[in-house]
């Protein structure tokens, strides 16, 4: 198991919405994944209604903090549905089916087959948009940004390429 799948694991629990599941793994997470504390302690004195309102208001459909990487990568929506294939493609050659409620792309996706399959390929490919996502819920002041400041240090660094 490669050593950041705690990590990858506890952040898609924490990117997801807030709900009994999330609130009762709190504190394992906390102690799972260190890095993560400052948003695992927010979330456990934050009351839910509070904390499910601030998760609809970061990261509801049309605002500028989507979840969803295929719309930082290429921001063509024709391209879009060639981007999802790639997703389930990565999914299938892992053996692993996807049939969430989200589309393929939803970071707490990835970021779950990532910890299961230790595939980083999908999470550096996207590098920049988690960046730029990063950068705007710092922007926004919420807790999230700590969510993608942890994932963002995890990833390996990009090696350049030879030159020739």
């Amino acid at each position: 198991m490669p050593s950041d799948a705690v990590l990858y694991q506890a952040a898609a629990l924490c990117l997801t919405y807030p709900d009994d599941d999330l609130i009762a793994r709190l504190p394992l997470l906390r102690e799972a994944a260190p890095q993560l504390r400052a948003f695992t302690d927010h979330a456990a004195v934050t009351p839910r209604r509070e904390l499910a309102a601030h998760y609809v208001r970061v990261f509801g459909r049309g605002n500028r903090h989507s979840l969803y990487l295929s719309r930082w990568h290429d921001g063509d929506p024709r391209r879009v549905g060639m981007c999802l294939v790639r997703f389930q493609e990565v999914y299938h050659r892992h053996g692993l089916e996807f049939s969430g409620e989200e589309p393929p792309d939803f970071l707490p996706a990835v970021l779950e087959c990532t910890a299961r399959t230790g595939d980083t390929g999908l999470l550096t490919e996207y590098r920049d948009g988690l960046e730029r996502l990063r950068t705007r819920l710092t922007g926004y002041g919420t807790p999230y940004a700590g969510v993608l400041d942890a994932v963002c240090a995890a990833l390996p660094t990009a090696t350049p390429e030879p030159r020739g």
